[in-house]
């Protein structure tokens, strides 16, 4: 059910939360009407995303364990690969080579922030989900936990969910 992360992902991300600790990002948007997302990439100029973008964009629907809660959880969101495909993202035939040294850095209202690589994004390169949430069990995601947030599918603990989700960026391993 689950794979181990490859061992060079594993050393990137490492070698990313080591470099990211300390660093904070900001704004609370005050309801999910307000809720806007930044995508940044060197390969483009930043975009930012209202609730109205969000909403208009195809949503998948997937379902996680939370180990937290103990409970099974059903997110609706847009699939990171496909917000990064507005910024340019190598994915799909172009994901090899020097682009799988890509990861996203996904940055959360109160700082909080996480890794991603780019080949766990693409659904064509990876089985598991990587979403931009904004439902969960057919409802807008609470004040705690929205009105966006990242959700990772096959993660056995949550760790890498990103609660009021607010950036991604797009950066390139040294």
């Amino acid at each position: 059910m689950f794979k181990s992360i490859p061992p060079a992902i594993a050393a990137v991300c490492l070698f990313v939360a080591i470099h990211l600790a300390g660093q904070q990002t900001s704004t609370v948007p005050a309801s999910a009407a307000d809720a806007a997302l930044r995508l940044v990439s060197s390969h483009h100029d930043p975009i930012t995303l209202t609730a109205t973008d969000l909403k208009a964009m195809a949503h998948v629907t997937v379902t996680i364990h939370n180990s937290h809660s103990n409970a099974d959880e059903s997110y609706s969101g847009i699939r990171v690969a496909a917000l990064l495909a507005k910024v340019g993202a190598p994915l799909g035939s172009s994901l090899r080579g020097k682009a799988l040294a890509q990861y996203i850095v996904a940055s959360g209202s109160d700082g909080y922030q996480t890794v991603v690589a780019l080949g766990e994004v693409d659904p064509e390169f990876h089985s598991g989900e990587v979403l931009v949430a904004d439902a969960m069990d057919g409802k807008p995601l609470d004040s705690h936990s929205g009105p966006l947030k990242l959700v990772v599918t096959e993660d056995k603990h949550p760790a890498r969910s990103v609660r009021n989700l607010v950036q991604i960026e797009l950066r390139t391993a040294p």
